[in-house]
């Protein structure tokens, strides 16, 4: 594959044909390219709502009103609606998840090994935690890295896709309880 073949013919759809629907095959292709983009320190502050049916992309579309209503079609007609959302606060027992996870998938050589890596990543998270008070900016910027792997990965599937940051946070994160599990939508 060349990926600057694939760079140079992405582009942003700015309409969707509604009968045109993703294969199962597609659609846990789409799965695999949001779990692994990378992250700064492998910190994953992001969770992600993927609307297949037409309820769901409904759901995701009551964000659309009043001032974005002009995004609401794409989010109706696109066979798969992506919802990006970042952490809210990066805590301790979410650092603890990510680096046990990375021990069960065998990362670390030795117990020495998992411990500087956990030493690391606490360092970056306490800098923009405590020191530059950034902790939100600095999770939005990874998942901002994963928005831009998945939209490369998903031209690479030949696959058209938006970016959509005109819609009403406060409406998406309300419709899906997000505040309430620890995160915010930043990206359709």
């Amino acid at each position: 594959m060349d990926i600057i073949s694939v760079a140079l013919k992405r582009h942003s759809t700015k309409a969707f044909d509604a009968s045109k629907k993703l294969t199962p095959e597609q659609a846990e292709q789409i799965k695999t390219l949001l779990q692994y983009s990378p992250s700064s320190t492998n910190s994953q502050p992001w969770h992600f709502i993927v609307a297949s049916t037409e309820e769901g992309k409904a759901r995701v579309a009551k964000s659309a009103a009043d001032n974005y209503v002009f995004n609401e079609r794409k989010m109706l007609d696109a066979s798969h609606v992506v919802v990006f959302c970042a952490k809210t606060a990066m805590d301790d027992a979410w650092l603890k998840l990510v680096v046990d996870q990375e021990d069960a998938d065998g990362r670390f050589a030795t117990p020495e090994a998992k411990a500087a890596n956990d030493k690391g990543r606490k360092f970056f998270a306490d800098m923009h935690r405590k020191d530059l008070h950034d902790d939100a900016e600095w999770m939005a910027k990874q998942v901002y890295l994963n928005v831009g792997n998945f939209l490369l990965g998903v031209a690479a599937l030949g696959l058209d896709a938006v970016p959509i940051e005109g819609f009403d946070a406060a409406i998406l994160d309300e419709e899906f309880g997000l505040k309430e599990k620890g995160y915010t939508s930043l990206v359709v």
